[in-house]
């Protein structure tokens, strides 16, 4: 059964660290699995995960780039081709992982898009939503055998606040029949990310895999690199100098959550919940601050079922753990 939406007592919070999260934690003879883990969030999951002693494979859509960025990590990190967007790459990356190790005990989700212009994936898809979501769930689908090998594994899907512009839209995911607006895209692949977590945990649990959705928090990275500096200072991102939002989180914070949900033995028994600052978040009210909490459309278990069958058929894999 899915935990509760609700916090618990973590010792960590807004400004936590990844590296401080996983202090302590010893990740040796463990095995993760992180898609874009060479840039912003991602690099810094990685760094903490290999510097605990997991062994960690790279998912990169530029592994040369990847090479580079990594190339200082302690503990290292293992580095494969994947591009989220082609079904056939996400085929030939699991085999590749497969080929390299028998089991995952963690598989981060963190590679994505934000508010791109309109473009579609050879399938006709419309990208946010082919990346974002359907990339993972194909993903996690071929690497299931091994997430059940290890015995306790856990998935954690980097969704984002972002999840409280729309639910996905089941009707007309691809922005066919109507306007495309690349925040409603965004909001609806955000919220997918949840909502597989939500799903997949109630399928998993049984099977011994449970997993996390994640606010990462707001942080200036390459994801925005769609926005033009004139559009962040409208959202109040930075100021007219380019001042950065003193609320942002740095890189080594943003990454935090994701590696707590990982690792954290508070989560041994849990999951299938949204967590932001290292904690559990709260369900969203009245009186919650905008960028915080989960907001109701993303704990439907109706929902997160519907958007799982039309999942299966949009990239024709059956995934039923």
């Amino acid at each position: 059964m899915n935990t509760a939406q609700a916090p618990i007592a973590s010792p960590f919070g807004y400004r936590s660290t990844a590296r401080e999260v996983v202090q302590g934690i010893d990740l040796a003879g463990k095995v993760a699995v992180v898609t874009g883990g060479y840039s912003g969030l991602g690099t810094e999951t990685v760094r903490a995960l290999a510097g605990a002693g997991a062994r960690v494979i790279v998912g990169a859509r530029r592994p040369d780039q990847a090479a580079q960025d990594l190339a200082g990590v302690a503990g290292g990190a293992e580095i494969a081709a994947l591009d989220l967007s082609d079904p056939a790459s996400i085929d030939a990356f699991a085999a590749d992982v497969g080929s390299r190790t028998g089991r995952i005990d963690m598989l981060i989700g963190n590679a994505a898009v934000m508010a791109n212009p309109l473009t579609r994936d050879a399938r006709g898809y419309e990208s946010q939503f082919a990346t974002n979501h359907l990339g993972h769930f194909q993903l996690a689908a071929r690497l299931w055998p091994l997430l059940q090998a290890a015995g306790g594994a856990r998935v954690v899907s980097v969704s984002s606040i972002g999840h409280r512009i729309c639910p996905p839209d089941l009707a007309d995911p691809n922005f066919e029949s109507r306007p495309y607006d690349k925040w409603q895209a965004y909001g609806q692949a955000k919220s997918a990310n949840a909502l597989f977590a939500l799903q997949l945990d109630t399928l998993g649990a049984p099977r011994g895999v449970r997993a996390f959705a994640v606010h990462p928090g707001g942080i200036a990275t390459p994801l925005q690199r769609h926005l033009t500096r004139e559009e962040q200072i409208a959202m109040g991102w930075m100021d007219a100098e380019g001042t950065i939002d003193p609320r942002f989180k740095s890189t080594e914070e943003g990454a935090a959550t994701s590696v707590w949900c990982a690792v954290s033995p508070l989560l041994d028994t849990v999951g299938g919940v949204y967590c932001e600052d290292c904690n559990i978040a709260a369900m969203a009210g009245p009186d919650t601050p905008p960028f915080a909490g989960a907001h109701p459309h993303i704990r439907d278990a109706a929902l997160a079922e519907g958007l799982w069958d039309l999942s299966e058929q949009m990239t024709g894999v059956q995934f039923r753990p």
